[in-house]
């Protein structure tokens, strides 16, 4: 009965809908938030935001590009033509 309860979502196993990601709620997100700023300072803040996006951003494009490879690739050996005619 309880291994159910674990597979279940958020609210239909009775947990307050507030959760963000899994169990961090918003009072654990301000807590991380300011052990961040007490570790970098507010002048690093906006670097290390900056390079996050950047990051972000980066991986998506990576991500994106692998995707067309594939579906070039896919495309290219489609079965049933052989390799090298059109």
């Amino acid at each position: 009965m309880l291994l159910d309860t674990l597979y279940l979502p958020a609210r239909m196993a009775g947990m307050n809908s507030s959760y963000i990601a899994g169990f961090l709620g918003g009072q654990e997100l301000l807590i991380i938030l300011l052990i961040v700023l007490l570790l970098f300072g507010g002048s690093k803040l906006p670097a290390l935001a900056r390079g996050l996006g950047q990051s972000v951003k980066e991986f998506k494009k990576a991500s994106q590009t692998d995707e067309e490879d594939k579906a070039a690739e896919a495309k290219k050996t489609e079965p049933g033509k052989p390799n090298g005619s059109s």
